[in-house]
């Protein structure tokens, strides 16, 4: 299916691997360029040749606010300007209440909330005055099912994602879209690093791929996905057995 954003211009964070890699590789695949960033700069560098010649690899640690906005910056003077934003982060330690102090909570909401709202807050502007933009929130299923011992991603994902919906209100009328994926078990180094997931659970039976993942990304990027904003979609092989 054409996706109909062939030529567009897509800023993917955190993409030298995992479900951000993904993402990138199914915009590549659209005909969409792509910029990434990674904190390693080898790393990065790696990652944008395997998604071809006209991706651009940018060193920029987006857990900051400074280092996201950064990010943005360095993509819109690469690519002359930015039509897609993919926001992505790596996740905070796990933990729970009574483990965690006050100042762990600032770090996490730093990675995965301001960042977010820095990466919107530098490319969102540009999107308007154009009258086309698409924003891709990667959050997590934490935020409709709090993840035990992941008190840091649940809190400060749940806040991004009430700032991605009131976002969405604000600029529909522009041509702008803004919806979040909430990705469940996927095949990535930050699930495996928890520990081997369990599939029990997963009425698909399986765990997701990044490729599955990043075919969901590119839909809400298209031009079939005009009308979609605003919301908040599980990718999680159903596991997620809520009615809302």
């Amino acid at each position: 299916m054409d996706l109909g954003i062939a030529g567009r211009r897509a800023a993917v964070a955190a993409a030298s691997r995992g479900l951000g890699f993904g993402a990138a590789t199914a915009l590549a695949a659209a005909g969409v360029r792509v910029a990434i960033c990674a904190r390693d700069r080898e790393r990065v560098e790696a990652a944008a040749r395997l998604l071809g010649d006209d991706a651009v690899p940018i060193a920029a640690d987006v857990g900051s606010v400074g280092g996201a906005r950064g990010f943005v910056e360095q993509a819109q003077a690469a690519l002359g300007g930015i039509d897609i934003l993919v926001t992505n982060a790596g996740g905070p330690p796990p933990g729970t209440f009574g483990t965690l102090d006050v100042e762990d909570y600032l770090a996490a909401i730093e990675l995965n909330c301001l960042s977010v709202i820095a990466m919107c807050d530098a490319a969102v502007p540009g999107m308007r005055a154009q009258g086309w933009g698409r924003v891709v929130a990667i959050t997590s299923i934490a935020v409709r099912q709090p993840i035990p011992y992941l008190i840091l991603s649940n809190t400060a994902r749940a806040g991004a994602t009430g700032f991605l919906k009131t976002l969405a209100g604000e600029v529909a009328a522009d041509g702008v879209t803004v919806n979040s994926l909430q990705p469940g078990l996927h095949d990535t180094d930050r699930v495996r690093a928890l520990g081997e997931p369990d599939t029990s659970a997963i009425p698909a039976g399986t765990i997701g791929s990044a490729a599955d993942f990043g075919a969901v990304v590119a839909f809400l990027c298209s031009e079939h996905a005009r009308y979609l904003t605003g919301t908040a979609i599980p990718v999680d092989g159903g596991a997620y057995g809520g009615l809302l």
